[in-house]
């Protein structure tokens, strides 16, 4: 089981366990079932509320599953995404550290989420 830790400069670090390869547990979901207070409002990947910071834990390159085109596309619109980082997204399956805490999949890998 990877372990997810949520770090937020006002609130204290803390780590998590998420079931790898649910296809269901997205980062958002783990932070509501642990009371860890990301903001959030649609849940649908259309206002960009839940937008966090994801790095490894474990040292891969690898974090989370890919970001779908909608995450893509509002990730672009906020400024995190240049059209170089969806091609290497696309062709290298290396998800950006900018993600949506709604639309994110954890993978087997222990990772940081910066809220």
């Amino acid at each position: 089981m990877p372990l997810v830790t949520f770090s937020h400069p006002d609130h204290k670090a803390r780590t998590v366990y998420a079931t790898a390869g649910s296809h269901i547990e997205t980062v958002l979901k783990i932070a509501k079932a642990n009371k860890i207070p990301i903001n959030f409002d649609c849940q649908d990947g259309e206002c960009g509320t839940c937008l966090v910071k994801v790095s490894s834990l474990d040292k891969k390159a690898r974090m989370g599953g890919p970001p779908t085109e909608k995450e893509r596309n509002l990730l672009k619109q906020l400024g995190k995404l240049t059209d170089e980082d969806i091609s290497r997204i696309l062709v290298d399956d290396i998800p950006p550290p900018w993600r949506l805490a709604c639309q994110m999949i954890v993978r087997d890998e222990d990772i940081l989420v910066e809220y």
